[in-house]
C-alpha cells in the first residue's frame, strides 16, 4: 500500500487497534498511523459490537458508543452504511456466511479500500482483502 490509500478495518482489527495495539504487526501499526492513509471503521462494526455487547458475555464488555468515540479520537473515519454498499452482496459467492463480514467486503469493494481482517476466508473475495495475523 503506497500513497493516498484507503483502509477499512474489520471488527477484530478495529478492536485490536483501539484496545490492544501491541497485538498488531508493526507494518499494520505504521499503516494506521500514516497520514497518507484514510483509515475507515464501518458503522456495521459498531452494529456488530452492539449485538455482541447485548449478549452479556464477560469476555466482551465493549460498549459500541465507547468504541465509536475512541475510533474517532484515534483519527479513524467512520464509514456509514449506505444502500450502495449493500448491492455487491447479492453477487458475492458464499465463501463466508457471516453477514457483517460479507458487508465489510462489499463496502471495501464499493469505496474501494483495502480490508484488513483476521479472517482468512475473506481473502477469497478480492485482492483488496489483506489478512492480518495478530500477535
Amino acid at each position: 500500500m503506497a500513497g493516498d490509500t484507503r483502509v477499512l478495518l474489520d471488527t477484530n482489527i478495529l478492536l485490536a487497534a483501539l484496545i490492544a495495539p501491541d497485538t498488531l504487526p508493526e507494518e499494520v501499526k505504521a499503516q494506521l498511523s500514516d497520514p497518507a492513509h484514510t483509515v475507515y471503521f464501518s458503522a456495521a462494526s459498531i452494529w456488530e459490537i452492539a449485538i455482541k455487547y447485548s449478549l452479556g458475555r464477560e469476555s466482551f464488555n465493549f460498549r459500541p458508543e465507547d468504541i465509536q468515540q475512541l475510533a474517532m479520537e484515534t483519527g479513524f473515519t467512520e464509514l456509514p452504511l449506505v444502500s450502495d454498499h449493500c448491492h455487491r452482496i447479492a453477487d458475492l459467492s458464499w465463501h463466508h456466511r457471516d453477514p457483517f463480514d460479507r458487508l465489510l467486503v462489499s463496502q471495501a469493494q464499493s469505496i474501494p479500500a483495502y480490508l484488513l481482517t483476521t479472517d482468512g476466508l475473506l481473502s477469497k473475495y478480492s485482492d483488496l482483502v489483506h489478512l492480518v495475523a495478530l500477535k
